[in-house]
């Protein structure tokens, strides 16, 4: 692995409880990383909290821990998944045929429990997508939002912290969530204001909790997303 990536988690696929892959990060920045499977392609993303930054800011709460699982060196970061592959086969000899089209995935599942074997496969068409996802709004480059069991009345420590994108009825993009100001260059920091462009109704929970962070993951070009 060369541009600056190096290795922050076991070197063999599988050593590790929380996830399934090889993960590296950029630099000195783990906040995302990228996880590969037993043939060297990408198998997945992820997004880190540290703990110390848990401890700063409460995020995540301990009523998302698990999805956020703890992992790293010393236990010393929360650890949030998704995978671009069925995660039972990252790391086996078994090798997925590869893509014909030419993006990162075509399919997604988020691990929702403390192993890789507890996940939530994501509907590829927009069409067959149903409750407790609901349907927020189109943001061009990005995409038409979903977001999972919100309404204005939500607890913000209870919401899932994952949004999926659609394009042209097709997922094609998805994102992390933090309900803390996140310092890292992957991150950019919406707030209350800003969130009536991607939601129908927002939860008033969020007007309290000041600048977030997220971080948007796109399967193919969003230069094409026009919902």
């Amino acid at each position: 692995m060369n541009a600056g990536y190096r290795l922050i988690g076991p070197n063999k696929c599988g050593a590790t409880k929380a996830y399934n892959g090889l993960a590296y990060a950029k630099e000195d920045d783990p906040t995302i990383t990228i996880l590969f499977d037993i043939n060297a392609e990408i198998a997945g993303i992820q997004t880190r909290i540290k703990v110390s930054d848990e401890q700063r800011t409460g995020f995540p709460p301990k009523s998302l821990r698990p999805p956020f699982v703890l992992d790293g060196k010393d236990n010393d970061s929360y650890v949030l998944t998704a995978y671009f592959e069925d995660p039972s086969k990252i790391c086996t000899e078994q090798r997925r045929e590869r893509l014909e089209v030419k993006s990162t995935g075509e399919n997604l599942w988020i691990q929702t429990g403390s192993s890789p074997s507890e996940v939530m496969k994501i509907a590829k068409n927009q069409s067959d997508i149903s409750a407790p996802w609901v349907e927020g709004k189109c943001f061009v480059t990005m995409g038409m939002h979903y977001w999972y069991n919100t309404t204005a009345d939500s607890n913000c420590d209870e919401l899932l912290p994952v949004f999926l994108l659609y394009n042209g009825g097709r997922l094609n993009g998805f994102g992390f969530v933090a309900l803390a100001d996140i310092e890292s260059a992957y991150y950019e920091h919406p707030e209350y204001k800003d969130f009536k462009m991607f939601m129908k109704e927002v939860p008033k929970c969020l007007e309290s909790k000041g600048r977030i962070s997220t971080t948007h993951v796109y399967m193919t070009r969003p230069l094409l997303n026009y919902c």
